[in-house]
């Protein structure tokens, strides 16, 4: 598990390129290597290792905020960490699965930077969002947690409601 701790934050695009680079860290002169430029129709270019690159920006979803993250070897303390509740809520420590009496290890990330769209580089053009695997990925993953940590409709409940009152009687 993480436990995310802010630190100070600064604005930036993270770009997707297609490409694999075995290098983590800083450069000293990235203007060497990466300059997208803009045309006169808003579509982004740039050279990459002598291949033209299109790039196509995309936003993340309203109420969304991307997060770039360092996980450090840093642990939160037992007492702190999520879940960690040593029967202190009423809960019948007999029934509780063995796994869950385990302590947890939970690494701290701190969050360097934060994000509201990304770039998508590809070759030949504008990235197609249906065939693109990060495009379907982002939307797959916000449709997912959409489902699972979404309210409803405020009509969807009402709806619910008049169901169950039709149920009691």
């Amino acid at each position: 598990m993480l436990s995310i701790q802010p630190a100070r934050t600064q604005k930036c695009t993270p770009n997707l390129l297609p490409a694999r680079i075995n290098h983590n860290g800083p450069i000293n002169n990235a203007q060497q290597y990466w300059k997208p430029e803009t045309d006169s129709k808003g579509k982004q270019h740039a050279f990459f290792r002598g291949r033209h690159l299109h790039g196509t920006a995309l936003p993340l979803p309203a109420n969304y905020t991307g997060a770039i993250l360092h996980v450090t070897d840093k642990t939160l303390p037992h007492s702190q960490a999520p879940g960690n509740n040593d029967g202190a809520d009423g809960d019948d420590v007999e029934e509780a699965d063995e796994e869950e009496s385990l302590p947890v290890e939970v690494k701290i990330a701190e969050q360097i930077g934060e994000f509201d769209e990304m770039v998508v580089w590809g070759h030949g053009g504008e990235v197609d969002g249906a065939q693109d695997v990060f495009v379907r990925g982002m939307q797959e993953w916000v449709g997912f947690a959409e489902s699972m940590h979404g309210t409803g409709d405020e009509e969807d409940s009402t709806d619910e409601k008049k169901v169950v009152n039709k149920a009691r009687r």
